[in-house]
């Protein structure tokens, strides 16, 4: 829940209550200001936001320069850095790697595809698992007795998922061929897919 800890900054426009995107505004002294509710909020309460499905952007109060970008990577960096980190130091250095390559672009659409289709499997065995959104359905046993239990549809939801990711692979791998024969018309491309 936001906390109210002053009063609004006079210059500060209130959202209108349609539903519509929700606007954070940033100012100069790292505070956050919320001004659908008129108060300062925290990272943890722009957290909360995220894991709600809030729609919200967060604006710099001075430029209106958009950084919601880098909000939600502060909310990475301290889940990372406290508690079980999501990624590896070695996944890490390999997503570095991208940065500046020429499938930099295709990295990204690989992986935003990748983590929809991983959701929608989360939500498919939601429907199938009842009670599995609990706080104690988040432990690696009660994962495990669900994973036990579900064989048969979890190999149909698995088997779809391994299928869609390597479709998006391939196609990727299909437009760096395309975009490399573009660069070097005496390029052949990449070896034959096997299989």
């Amino acid at each position: 829940m936001p906390s109210k800890t002053r009063a609004a900054p006079a210059a500060a426009t209130k959202e209108p209550a349609d539903g519509g995107t929700r606007v954070l505004k940033k100012y100069p002294n790292r505070r956050l200001y919320d001004t659908r509710t008129s108060s300062y909020i925290t990272l943890a309460d722009v957290k909360t936001m995220v894991m709600a499905g809030d729609t919200f952007e967060v604006r710099d109060a001075k430029t209106g320069e958009d950084l919601t970008r880098s909000i939600l990577l502060q909310i990475i960096l301290e889940e990372e850095t406290g508690g079980v980190p999501i990624f590896s130091t070695q996944m890490l250095a390999q997503l570095i790697r991208f940065y500046g390559h020429a499938m930099q672009g295709m990295m990204g659409a690989y992986l935003e595809k990748n983590l929809e289709t991983f959701v929608d499997l989360q939500t498919r065995l939601a429907g199938t698992g009842k009670g599995l959104y609990s706080p104690a359905a988040y432990t690696p046993e009660a994962w495990t007795q669900f994973l036990a239990g579900q064989s048969p549809v979890m190999q149909n939801l698995m088997g779809a998922y391994v299928e869609q990711s390597k479709a998006l692979f391939e196609q990727m791998q299909e437009q760096m061929q395309k975009s490399s024969v573009g660069l070097f018309p005496g390029m052949t491309g990449f070896p034959p897919k096997k299989g």
